[in-house]
């Protein structure tokens, strides 16, 4: 993805050499300006079309960036169906981890190869020891 992004910044910046095109100009020398010429002529300022568009392909590009960072689309509800509640480590990148997914409780063991559930905890049983 870093990737897909970087390209699309480098080619954003080619936009404006794009869009530009070439302007030609006459060059007359010095007291032989040709009949009907305009006495002074001033250059073609009007960048803000290009401006305006490089602007707004940068909002995008920022906009579907931020967007990917988020990850997919999150509802409120199922936003919070999953939590870590607790994590206890056991040394040399081991943990023991209580999940809680739906309201549901499991004991999970975690090391740096595998993830196993050692078992579901039901709320009743702890309450009783």
């Amino acid at each position: 993805m870093r990737r897909t992004a970087s390209i699309f910044l480098c080619l954003l910046a080619f936009v404006p050499a794009l869009l530009a095109q070439p302007k030609e100009e006459l060059i007359y020398p010095r007291g032989s300006a040709a009949a009907g010429a305009p006495a002074s002529h001033s250059p073609d300022t009007s960048n803000s079309g290009i401006i305006l568009a490089v602007a707004l392909l940068a909002g995008a590009a920022g906009w579907w960036l931020w967007q990917k960072r988020r990850g997919p689309a999150r509802s409120g509800v199922d936003a919070a169906r999953l939590a870590i509640l607790e994590s206890r480590s056991l040394g040399s990148r081991q943990y023991l981890v209580v999940a809680d997914y739906d309201g549901r409780k499991f004991l999970l063991g975690v090391c740096p190869g595998s993830i196993e559930m050692l078992t579901p905890l039901d709320a009743e049983k702890t309450k009783e020891t």
